[in-house]
């Protein structure tokens, strides 16, 4: 199926590159600084960077299995401190014959490691502020927990959060993905990198090579492994388990959960604003496309293995973006997790909705759900790069044909062409595009998937949609969107601090949405359940039943439907009938 994969390709992190301004609210001065060895400062502990006189009662210093960490502290939005332990090594670096293979298990070091600092992102190319940042040594975790040592047998629930950025961008520092608001709750947070790019997903056929694909989702696997070993050190629980992410990291959560190597590493699953039902999720094998572009389509893969090891990552980047900028821009995306061929390292071997729709998946509680028109965040001028062209040029006719295979011209073509103009229509008598859009990449992938995973497990399922538009939508206040409607990565506004944006005020509708969002989030990680007592948000949040659908529908006022976004999943699950890969979407 043809889609323009840059469209998608949204970076929560690479937005937010444009404004450098610090943290409010912690002991730490944590922004990456791309010209600096070393970045970041963070003042030691109870210490304040005076020396430990025992090191084995100062909260700030865990043993991890591969050695001593310290970390700092740090202060909730209502002011409590806890401890953020920066910049953790998880995996040994993927560099010399390490490069483009499966994730090896870190080294331990001796005495005590910094984790006061920020590490070094994975490299990679911001799309907005057009800056390299990172390293390939820049496979990382940050742990923030209120108590590293645990006190007595209580043990706290652990998120471990993804972040998205189309497997190609994105990083964990807390300038973007701060702590603050979900530590205002009893639960351990884990911040992951992971390889992207060529890095993480490059493959090549000969298994001798062991050059198998989806490196990047390995490491994500290889942080859980991590996290089982270690998170009881800091006061985690290692049998309660969330993992969640956004956009690509919602998609790459919904992999873990269809990847039997992933069974038992995590016990509840989020996905916000992404699943593996979306037509871009699923990356190609572009290897020896690429060769032949660069005119050496006669190597082999070992030939072709030693020409990448050759290239700086900088390299890398610039033969794959050229690349990218070569072929028509509507084209297959290139970019992200494959099928593998069957090997001792696999991650997955065939495409994760035959996982889904037959129910050989990691069945554990689900909540999952997307913001109510995800696509506007194209209006803006600052996505001029990122499809902005590709909706100021809008065209149904194409869309039907790349996507779901109907002939230009005829006559399916011309009826579904006036149903979605009918069905999309605004009061001006316009199309809503964006709206269209929003279906098409995310909405109809995240419903039909939710309905797949209700049917096939015995696990509870909770759908949401986020109408709620205040001052905390992200990318609508920064790009300054005038349009209706919440635009993607709006929700994480109100799950983690971001530096560009004041900690709400008390009694706000922003701090109001923060605690909202915060309970039902870390409601799900402690009980499976977003709303185990109608108290904590004012409405119980019933899951999916296989005759009723239910849409928690989270704005300024909370409410529960009972039907799913009707007139349009209807005429998107005709559409999709017509072709024999999206006929069990819907």
């Amino acid at each position: 199926m043809i889609l323009v994969r840059t469209i998608i390709l949204l970076s929560l992190t690479s937005l937010f590159a444009t404004f450098n301004l610090g943290v409010e609210g912690t002991v730490c001065v944590d922004q990456y600084d791309p010209k600096a060895d070393n970045t970041g400062v963070c003042q030691k502990g109870l210490n304040h960077g005076e020396a430990v006189q025992n090191v084995e009662m100062d909260q700030s210093i865990v043993q991890t299995a591969e050695g001593k960490l310290r970390g700092c502290i740090r202060h909730t939005l209502d002011g409590e401190e806890f401890y953020g332990f920066l910049g953790i090594p998880y995996i040994k670096p993927a560099l010399g014959d390490l490069r483009f293979k499966a994730p090896q298990p870190p080294e331990p070091w001796i005495g005590i490691r910094d984790a006061t600092k920020v590490g070094s992102p994975v490299f990679h190319k911001e799309t907005f502020t057009k800056s390299f940042l990172g390293s390939e040594d820049g496979v990382n975790l940050n742990v923030y927990t209120k108590k590293p040592i645990p006190q007595g047998s209580k043990l706290n629930p652990v998120m471990v959060f993804i972040h998205g950025g189309g497997y190609h961008e994105g990083r964990n520092g807390p300038d973007t993905l701060g702590p603050e608001y979900l530590l205002t709750e009893d639960v351990v947070l884990v911040v992951i990198n992971y390889r992207l790019g060529i890095l993480g997903f490059l493959s090549l056929e000969d298994p001798s090579l062991q050059i198998y694909g989806n490196a990047g989702l390995k490491d994500q696997l290889a942080a859980l492994k991590w996290v089982k070993r270690n998170i009881k050190n800091f006061g985690g629980d290692p049998d309660n388990v969330t993992i969640f992410g956004q956009s690509a990291g919602a998609a790459s959560v919904e992999y873990l959960v269809a990847s039997p190597a992933a069974k038992g590493f995590f016990h509840r699953a989020i996905f916000q604003s992404g699943s593996v039902g979306s037509f871009w999720a699923p990356g190609q094998r572009f290897a020896k496309s690429l060769l032949q572009f660069l005119g050496k389509g006669s190597l082999s893969d070992k030939e072709a293995l030693q020409y990448f090891k050759s290239l700086s990552a900088r390299e890398l980047y610039d033969v794959m973006d050229n690349f990218t900028k070569s072929i028509p821009s509507r084209t297959l995306g290139l970019l992200g997790p494959i099928e593998e061929i069957p090997n001792d390292t696999a991650f997955i071997t065939k495409h994760p909705l035959q996982h889904i729709l037959t129910g050989d998946y990691n069945k554990v509680p689900i909540m999952m759900g997307y913001t109510s028109n995800e696509v506007i965040c194209l209006s803006s001028e600052i996505m001029a790069d990122q499809g902005k062209s590709f909706v100021d040029n809008f065209d149904i006719e194409f869309i039907l044909n790349a996507m779901v295979g109907i002939e230009k011209g005829s006559e399916t073509s011309k009826k579904y062409i006036q149903r979605i103009k009918e069905t999309y229509k605004m009061p001006n008598g316009e199309i809503n595009k964006y709206l269209v859009l929003s279906d098409l990449f995310f909405i109809t992938g995240t419903v039909g998937c939710a309905k797949h995973h209700a049917a096939t497990s015995d696990k509870p399922v909770y759908l949401y949609r986020m109408s709620l538009d205040a001052g905390l939508n992200i990318f609508k206040r920064l790009a300054k969107l005038d349009l209706p409607g919440v635009s993607h990565i709006d929700d994480l506004g109100y799950l983690f601090k971001n530096a560009a944006f004041p900690s709400p005020k008390n009694g706000t509708i922003e701090e109001i949405s923060v605690r909202r969002f915060v309970k039902l989030w870390t409601n799900f990680a402690k009980y499976g359940n977003p709303t185990p007592n109608e108290s904590d948000v004012g409405l119980i949040w019933k899951p999916l039943e296989p005759k009723q659908d239910y849409l928690f529908d989270i704005d300024r006022k909370l409410s529960l439907l009972t039907e799913i976004e009707p007139e349009r999943m209807k005429l998107w699950r005709e559409i999709y009938q017509l072709n024999p890969l999206t006929k069990n979407l819907l």
